[in-house]
């Protein structure tokens, strides 16, 4: 009977712990990625027209709902989309991306057009129901794209991982209230 027990402790404790949930789809209260464990800033839902698209989510080593602080560290983070509309395609996609880029990026878009360029070819895909796309950084690695936990690129730099994550936490950002939810705003 206590082999029992400890076996269904064990599995118990295996099992994700979920803190929220959004759009009918559960966010861990915690992930990892390689050494680091994130923790749930805050998440919200994302929303084209009268469309649920996503329920995204802000991971971070601790808590903040300082944006500019958060886009600026170079310690490990990361965004989740977890997809509730069905059938998002590739070209959906990077036209969302780009239009975001050149929203926040102006005149200094071909800056970073190299960068743009391998992160929007991991998205060479159709997005279906239920597809997790993580976004994440690791300092001296870059940003890396995963889609259901494979990766799909890795794109270095500081300053790039500044730029992805600005188009959820700035100010500027054209989801201004996916922003307030993932920085836990009220």
């Amino acid at each position: 009977m206590k082999k029992f027990l400890v076996l269904i402790l064990g599995i118990l404790l295996a099992l994700p712990s979920y803190s929220m949930k959004i759009g009918g789809k559960n966010l861990p209260d915690t992930l990892k990625f390689g050494d680091s464990v994130l923790v749930l800033n805050g998440a919200g839902l994302r929303k084209k027209f009268w469309f649920k698209i996503y329920a995204g989510a802000l991971y971070l080593p601790q808590k903040s709902q300082n944006w500019n602080e958060i886009v600026n560290s170079d310690k490990p983070m990361a965004i989740r989309m977890h997809f509730i509309y069905d059938g998002v395609s590739s070209s959906q996609m990077t036209d969302g991306w780009q239009d975001d880029f050149k929203h926040l990026l102006g005149g200094n878009y071909s800056k970073y057009v190299k960068q743009i360029k391998m992160f929007l070819s991991c998205f060479n895909v159709e997005t279906h129901e239920d597809d997790i796309w993580d976004i994440v950084y690791i300092p001296g690695v870059g940003t890396k794209v995963l889609l259901n936990g494979k990766e799909k690129g890795v794109i270095p730099g500081l300053d790039f991982k500044k730029l992805v994550f600005s188009v959820f936490l700035s100010p500027k950002t054209q989801l201004p209230d996916l922003r307030e939810e993932m920085l836990g705003i009220d």
